[in-house]
């Protein structure tokens, strides 16, 4: 090791110097005595590339419905399976240095490996989804829809909101759609929670941004003023609408969600 970089496995830093052992396949980095704790098969890294450093998210995603990318789901999973206790989630952040590391080696692996399990705090993980979300070169509700989003939310008639947003989710491209239907699921869950004290309000604070954006790649400082809080908005009313609305994006082929 050149560069010390954690175990894929136990998540612990390998040292300079010290001997590991690497797959030439997916590139799989481990301690030499993590070795038998190992995923028994890898997934060797396509000739295309499949997973490129940024790109819009349906260059991220399965080929098969949902089109949930595998990163999104694995950092969910995790966050679920371990997270749902912990208070502020998504609110107190994790460690920027770990965030980057694990971001990167998932989306090296193709977002299949490694497994989350073995990074200790899920403040890091919960990091990793947010900032994949934010590395997008357009968000999740895309710059061409963005408008028409605000304008939904703005409507001061809940049913009338209701109405027309369930109509601008619609005509999201195919995997923007699944994937914000499977995030919202997951927040609902987040928010339902009382250990975490994360209620719809403090969630639409933290993904506003991140999944509504703004309508463009360079915003002007007066559009970013004015967009923060109907970014906050939109993420509140998608959150007002009925569970049974978003499961039906992502209940075909619901088998398809559960990470290698």
């Amino acid at each position: 090791v050149i560069r010390p970089e954690p175990c894929c496995v136990c998540g612990s830093r390998i040292r300079f110097g010290k001997t590991a052992i690497k797959c030439c396949q997916c590139q799989l980095l481990l301690h030499t005595k993590c070795r038998e704790q190992c995923p028994s098969l890898c997934t060797p890294r396509p000739h295309h590339h499949a997973w490129p450093r940024e790109g819009v998210l349906a260059d991220f995603a399965p080929s098969t419905p949902p089109l949930v990318p595998t990163l999104v789901v694995q950092c969910v999973t995790e966050v679920e399976t371990r997270g749902l206790t912990e208070t502020g989630l998504y609110r107190v952040p994790g460690a920027e240095q770990l965030v980057r590391e694990w971001k990167r080696k998932l989306l090296r692996a193709g977002g299949a490996l490694p497994a989350l399990s073995s990074v200790t705090d899920i403040h890091v993980v919960c990091g990793v989804l947010k900032d994949f979300l934010r590395g997008l070169k357009e968000p999740l509700v895309t710059f061409s829809l963005h408008p028409a989003f605000l304008r939904a939310a703005d409507i001061s008639d809940d049913a009338a909101s209701d109405t027309a947003l369930r109509h601008v989710v619609s005509k999201l491209p195919p995997a923007n759609r699944d994937t914000l239907a499977f995030l919202m699921l997951h927040l609902l869950r987040v928010s339902h929670s009382p250990h975490c004290k994360m209620d719809v309000l403090n969630l639409s604070r933290v993904f506003g941004p991140t999944l509504v954006g703004h309508s463009s790649a360079n915003p002007t400082p007066l559009a970013i003023m004015e967009d923060t809080p109907r970014q906050c908005k939109v993420v509140a009313r998608l959150l007002s609408l009925p569970p049974n609305f978003w499961r039906g994006f992502v209940e075909t082929e619901q088998e398809n969600l559960v990470p290698m």
